[in-house]
Parts: C-alpha cells; structure tokens; sequence
C-alpha cells in the first residue's frame, strides 16, 4: 500500500479545507458575533496539519490502484468531518465532540440532520460554515481536489469513481480533472442563479446564500429553527422546489443540454423516470392532504415543496409532515429510500438503481414461464451488463441491510421508538435529514446519546460514499502492505 502518497492527497484535502474556511472567517469578522477567533484558529489548525502531512510525506510511487482510491475517499471524509466540526467546538456552540462531529458529518454528507437544541442565538460566521459544508460535500470535496489539482487528477480515475454517486462513473470529457472542473462550473453557476432568485424574492444576502447552499448540496441546513416556513413565502418555496429538482438530476444532462444534445436528454430513461415519479408524487399527495388543508392551492403547495425535499434529499421543511395522514407518510417514506438521479448532489438509493432493480424483478418473473428465452435488459436503448446488474442487486442488499443494521445499533440505546430509530437510520443513510417521530421535522437528534450519535455519523458516511468506500475499511486485506 501507498501510505505515503495517501497521506500526501489526505494533506492537499485539508489545505482545501482549510482555505473553505476562510469565507465563514470573515463573515464572522464582519458580524461580530465573537465566533471570529473560533473559525480562525480551527483554519489555521486545520493548515498546520494538512501542511505537515502534505509536504513531509514523500511517495516513491505516484500510481494510484483502486484500494488506495477507495482508502482515500474514506479517509478523507472522516478528516475533513473531524476538522470540520473544531468551529463548533471551539465557538462553544456544540462543545461536545460526539455533537460537533454529528453536526459536521451531517453537512459534508448533506444529510442535514441536526443536534443543535434552539436556534436562539446563532452567531453567523459558523453557522454559515454549517451550510458552506453542505456545498463541499454536495458535489465532493475530491471532486473539487481533483479540478483543483490536474496532476493528480490526470494520474488516476479511482478517487472520482470512488466518490461518484451513483452504479458507474459518467465522463464529459476525457480528462478527468477537465471533467471535474465542467461539474463545478455547472454547480457554482446554479448555486448563483438560485441565489439571485431568492435574492429577489426579499432574502437578505445571507439568509440567501445559506438556503442557497442548501439547496444545491440537497443538504437542508438552515439559519432558522422552523426551516423554510419561516420566511411565509410562497414565491421562496417555488424557487427552492425548482432548484432542489434540478439539483436532484445527473449534471451531464445539463453539459448535454448547454451543448444541444436534445437527444441524449430525450433518451435518458432515468430522467423520465425522475420526473415521472415527481409528478406523480406531488398528484397524489395533493389528493390525500386536500381534507388536512380544505383547498388545492395549500394542498399542491405544501405537496410540492416536500416531494421535491425529500426526493432530493434536502430535507427542508415547511410544515410538520409527521402529522400528515399515514398514506402521506408512507409515500415520503418510500421516496426517503429511493432519492434522485446518479450523477447529482443527491442522496438515496438513485433512480437508476431502482430502474435496473425493477427490470430485473420482472425479467425474472417472466423468466418463470419462458425459461428458455434470452432476456436481456435495456437501458437508454442499450443492453445493460450483467455484472453491473449483479452489482445493483448486492448494493440494494447492502443499502437495506445497513439501514437494518443501523436503526438496530442505534435502538440498543434504548431512548426512542421503532418508528423514531428506524427512520433515524433511514434518513442517514439516505443523507435526507428528517426522518418521523422523536427526528422529524419538529425534532433533531440532540435526544440521542453520544453512542448514538457515533453510529449515526458512521451511517451518513456510508451512505454518501455509496457504501463500499466506507466499509474497505473494516475489510482486513485492504491495510496490507
């Protein structure tokens, strides 16, 4: 194993981190809230190290394999979480190091879940470092390393491939550190025009800029304890339903899109399907709250903004849909396990995931009364290989069974209910944020105990890194030399 030259990447990762810091810095700078010193000395900390273990690291090999990549994006995730959380320690805003972990882990995975007890004083600069976390980790960190860094971009594919959401690795360009920069143009000019938006709609700067990041790392940080609801605005819901859509689909569809690619667009089966589920969710949760609200407007409203929340794994809120009907609930539920599209700054199962794992369901059913026919499935009009197939099918194992796992490790603690620890799992995994009961959208996790709060963190890892890059680390061979 390359321990040198993954010491060296995990430095380069913490140099830009600490560099991230530097806005939340003066912002604290510029309110003064007295948060200024805490997000100075956690940058200059977060510098020291990454400067130590950059230059002082020396690789005799710069080829990367795949279990360096998959070590690397692991690791780098719990670094950058761990240095992440020293603003909210040293602020005193969560002085407990299970909190402030929790509470970083959850923006750099865009899970939004939160254990801050109130919002009554919030000083500004650290908590726009909360959401600015969410803006990191939404599109990755490495991806940013990677457009940052075009040697290391150029020296290997399995850093990007490890951190991809979604069953394979989709190329624009060639190059891979020329990909990685497209994406991040494509996010930044989004995050821009969402940010005029609500800029227009009567936002102040800041108040923009937070849901603005939110929105683009489908993350659901807010500066505010009621979310979204507390602006009472109809024209803000609108612009943040809009984006947490667009947000939600695989960012090639828009290179393809500024290229005038109609048909590559036309021919994505995962976008159709995307959209379709959207709709199709909104129609009928509108239905089914029309006797909760008495009207279509609020009905189609509230309906609207929670499919396009949960759907993209943002998780802001602007009513408490734990008290929605069942039937409303376990339509969110679903969508909770499924998510978006692959490719996008979405958590979830991935649409394409559940596409492919569907098709397989029915090719095995009609398998059953045409055994010898050759069945093979189709994909954008093209035939889909079986190992990839083979894949979907262990990773929807691994999804359930980690979601099982987890709501049962974190019930050995014995605080809440079913519902509560089952959906707190949930929600991590799928990076959504609320879940129902005790962690839904009028509660957080700060019920829970540091053990809790330990595996929750592990789970949201887990499932922004798609699993696998998470769980090498349990695996014994991967630390052979």
């Amino acid at each position: 194993m390359n321990s040198a030259l993954i010491i060296r990447i995990l430095g380069s990762i913490g140099l830009v981190e600490a560099i991230s810091m530097i806005p939340a810095w003066v912002i604290a700078l510029a309110y003064g809230d007295g948060d200024g010193p805490a997000m100075l000395y956690s940058m200059l900390l977060t510098a020291a190290v990454a400067f130590l273990m950059y230059f002082f690291a020396h690789p005799k090999e710069r080829t990367l394999r795949a279990r360096e990549g998959f070590l690397i994006v692991a690791l780098s995730w719990i670094f950058l979480s761990v240095f992440g959380a020293l603003p909210f320690l040293f602020s005193g805003l969560l002085p407990s190091f299970p909190d402030a972990l929790f509470e970083s882990v959850s923006g750099f995975t865009t899970t939004g879940a939160t254990v801050l007890p109130s919002f009554d004083f919030m000083p500004h600069g650290v908590i726009f470092w909360r959401s600015f976390t969410h803006w990191i980790g939404g599109m990755g960190v490495l991806v940013l390393t990677l457009a940052l860094l075009p040697r290391l971009a150029d020296r290997s594919s399995h850093l990007m491939r490890a951190e991809s959401p979604g069953p394979s690795l989709s190329k624009l360009v060639p190059r891979i550190g020329d990909s990685a920069k497209i994406l991040y143009m494509i996010y930044i000019a989004l995050t821009s025009m969402e940010m005029i938006a609500l800029l227009f709609c009567g936002l102040d700067p800041y108040d923009a800029a937070i849901h603005a990041l939110g929105t683009a790392g489908t993350g659901g940080f807010s500066n505010y304890g009621d979310s979204v609801a507390h602006f009472q605005s109809g024209q803000v819901e609108l612009v943040m339903t809009i984006f947490m859509c667009l947000f939600g689909i695989n960012f090639a569809i828009f290179y393809f899109g500024i290229h005038r690619s109609w048909k590559e667009i036309r021919n994505n089966e995962e976008l159709r399907w995307y959209l379709g589920i959207l709709i199709t969710a909104i129609l009928v949760l509108t239905v089914m709250l029309l006797p909760v609200y008495g009207d279509f407007s609020s009905s189609i409203r509230y309906a609207s903004f929670q499919t396009a929340s949960v759907v993209s794994t943002s998780g802001f809120c602007t009513v408490d849909f734990d008290l929605w009907p069942v039937q409303a609930r376990m339509v969110l539920f679903v969508l909770m396990f499924m998510g978006s599209c692959a490719g996008s700054t979405a958590g979830g199962m991935k649409v394409i995931r559940v596409i492919l794992l569907l098709k397989q369901g029915h090719r095995e059913i009609r398998h059953t009364f045409q055994p010898r026919k050759v069945q093979r499935i189709r994909l954008d009009g093209h035939g889909v290989d079986e190992s990839m197939l083979h894949s979907i099918s262990a990773f929807g194992f691994a999804y359930i069974f980690i979601v099982l796992l987890g709501a049962f490790l974190i019930a050995l603690e014995g605080k809440y209910d079913l519902i509560t620890n089952f959906t707190a799992s949930l929600t991590c995994v799928s990076n959504v944020g609320p879940g129902f009961g005790a962690v839904g959208p009028s509660g957080s996790f700060a019920g829970y105990g540091p053990y809790a709060k330990i595996i929750s963190s592990l789970l949201m890892l887990a499932g922004r890194l798609e699993l696998y890059p998470l769980l090498v680390l349990f695996h014994p061979n991967v630390w052979k030399t």
